[in-house]
């Protein structure tokens, strides 16, 4: 064992090639770990702002208007610290405040060009390194790759909402 977060704390796959893949996916875990730190230090963000960020990002590519509540949604935390989070990002010239057509209260929060550049310049080498490799599979491979992540994460998503429901 290399790294700590490389070790299962069950009962290890019965075959050989499924210890493989079970390590191969603890070492795959450990760098998109790796990754995430690479991305908050070329941002020179924190890692809810860089969050935040991605998501607002993810928001205007997709045409979706955000305002601080679905950030609150997705960063899973109280309002305040959102509200830091948007200062912050807003200062940075990452953010602007865009009155809401019909809520004289409300308004949407739109990622600026700079944002969008921070984003991408972050995490655009980890992504593309990913769609090389992927690219790189033949078909096969990659639909049976497709579902056993697939199925994996299906199955550890049932862990969680069976322990939301408990």
């Amino acid at each position: 064992m290399r790294h700590e977060g490389e070790h299962l704390y069950a009962r290890p796959p019965a075959s050989p090639d499924g210890r493989r893949l079970s390590d191969a996916l603890l070492q795959l875990r450990r760098s998109e770990q790796l990754q995430a730190e690479r991305a908050v230090r070329a941002s020179g963000l924190s890692s809810v702002d860089l969050t935040a960020l991605r998501y607002l990002v993810q928001g205007e590519r997709d045409g979706r208007d955000l305002g601080p509540k679905d950030v609150i949604v997705m960063l899973n935390t109280s309002s305040a610290t959102v509200t830091n989070v948007i200062e912050r990002l807003v200062g940075r010239g990452y953010v602007t405040r865009v009155q809401h057509p019909t809520d004289r209260r409300a308004h949407y929060l739109k990622p600026t060009p700079d944002a969008i550049r921070c984003v991408e310049e972050s995490y655009g080498e980890h992504h593309a390194t990913l769609v090389a490799v992927i690219d790189d599979l033949d078909d096969g491979d990659a639909r049976v790759a497709a579902e056993i992540v697939e199925r994996l994460v299906d199955s550890l998503d049932d862990l969680v909402a069976r322990d939301s429901s408990a």
